[in-house]
């Protein structure tokens, strides 16, 4: 017997622990997207869409949502990746540490992605056939290294839509002499030649273009402000601390570690809130408290 929609959402609601007004955002918001991603798509064939969004803004949640409204409502089967799941392990990112600069060391940069195994990624979902079937990577945050292969995800061929979710998808570089002058405390004591700022900016101008041209669409969930980006990944953290006993996850970060993890991230994080809007198919503007309160579509 297939399981009812509302069965199926109401338990994605429970799994990920959301408010019951979820579903009003549902309904007013994400299945009308769900609908609009059918209709860009062509039949028999493999669509790509990106969701960009900050940190905390809700991608990987609305990248599951879609994946179920898709496959119930228009039998399309649906790969969802992440980003963050091609980030290099701690050692590969040691080694550029060595090689670039000592703030290499930590994820989440341009730079800091296994690009190469996205690309043939991509080119393995777009081509999967029927009974033929692909694992998908994901990666430990908890303890800062990728998940080994037999935890990987599988999926079954033919793929339909590709979703692919990341803080900075479809961001573009910026110009050189805007790197000039540091934007907070990490860049100003860690990297004052800022050679590490232009090594991203060239990364995100060459090899991330590449990648990201690959999107047939792009969605953005659009953060209010800098502040509440910041309280967002404060707020991811500490779910991510309750799933883990105590001693399990190495790589988990109090506040203060937060504060600076997210410098990491600020520079990019507010270009691409004022360049990414204009250039995007759907935007979803949020509120401080993570709600959606409107939605713009470049096209119907």
């Amino acid at each position: 017997m297939k399981v009812n929609l509302a069965d199926r959402v109401n338990n994605f609601i429970e799994q990920q622990q959301l408010p019951q007004t979820y579903l009003g955002t549902i309904a007013q918001h994400y299945l009308p997207l769900a609908q609009w991603i059918n209709r860009q798509r062509t039949p028999q064939q493999c669509y790509f869409m990106g969701i960009s969004g900050a940190q905390g803004t809700g991608k990987s949640t609305l990248s599951a949502l879609l994946k179920i409204l898709l496959e119930h409502e228009y039998d399309c089967n649906t790969a969802t990746l992440s980003l963050d799941d091609l980030y290099l392990s701690r050692t590969e990112r040691e080694r550029l540490g060595q090689k670039i600069h000592p703030l290499m060391k930590t994820r989440g940069v341009p730079g800091s992605h296994n690009v190469a195994q996205g690309v043939a990624l991509f080119d393995a979902l777009n081509t999967l056939q029927e009974r033929q079937v692909l694992a998908l990577p994901r990666f430990d945050k908890a303890n800062d290294e990728p998940f080994p292969k037999a935890q990987w995800p599988v999926i079954s061929g033919p793929v339909r839509v590709v979703l692919f979710e990341g803080w900075c998808v479809g961001a573009s570089a910026c110009a050189a002499a805007e790197l000039a002058e540091p934007v907070n405390e990490l860049e100003a004591k860690e990297d004052g030649d800022g050679r590490w700022r232009r090594y991203i900016n060239k990364q995100l101008e060459t090899h991330y273009q590449t990648f990201f041209a690959r999107m047939e669409g792009l969605i953005m969930l659009q953060a209010p402000d800098f502040a509440s980006i910041r309280r967002w990944r404060w707020q991811q953290e500490e779910k991510l601390v309750a799933k883990h006993p105590p001693g399990q996850g190495s790589a988990l970060m109090d506040r203060a570690a937060i504060e600076r993890f997210i410098q990491h991230f600020e520079r990019l994080t507010r270009q691409n809130l004022k360049q990414l809007p204009p250039r995007t198919d759907v935007v979803f503007e949020l509120d401080k408290n993570q709600v959606v309160v409107r939605s713009h579509y470049a096209k119907p």
